[in-house]
């Protein structure tokens, strides 16, 4: 099956990354879990415990992933293959640039 331009296909990084989220927070959930047993040797308080910081952690990554992923188009103009059609408002005058004054108000 052949990919047409404008279709985004994600990166093998990008299809593991929940996989990320979530080894993390359980890593998180574990040392709580393991640090809580000890201190007191309560298995049911620990695995609250666990569970507790497993779903704080894992939606704090989540939230924090989301504030700076970008999107497909924003993706393809970082990588220079944008087409200019990315929602980018242009000048009515036709002037871009660095060099180009700014628009009259």
């Amino acid at each position: 099956m052949s990919q047409s331009p404008g279709e985004f296909k994600p990166s093998r990084r990008d299809v593991l990354r929940p996989v990320e989220y979530v080894g993390g927070a359980a890593i998180a959930a574990i040392f709580v879990g393991v640090i809580a047993i000890i201190t007191t040797r309560d298995v049911p308080l620990s695995v609250i415990a666990a569970g507790g910081v497993f779903i704080v952690v894992l939606v704090v990554l989540a939230l924090l992933a989301m504030t700076v992923k970008p999107d497909a188009a924003e993706s393809a103009e970082l990588d220079g293959h944008g087409d200019g059609t990315s929602g980018e408002a242009t000048r009515p005058d036709g002037l871009e640039g660095p060099d180009a004054p700014p628009p009259a108000h």
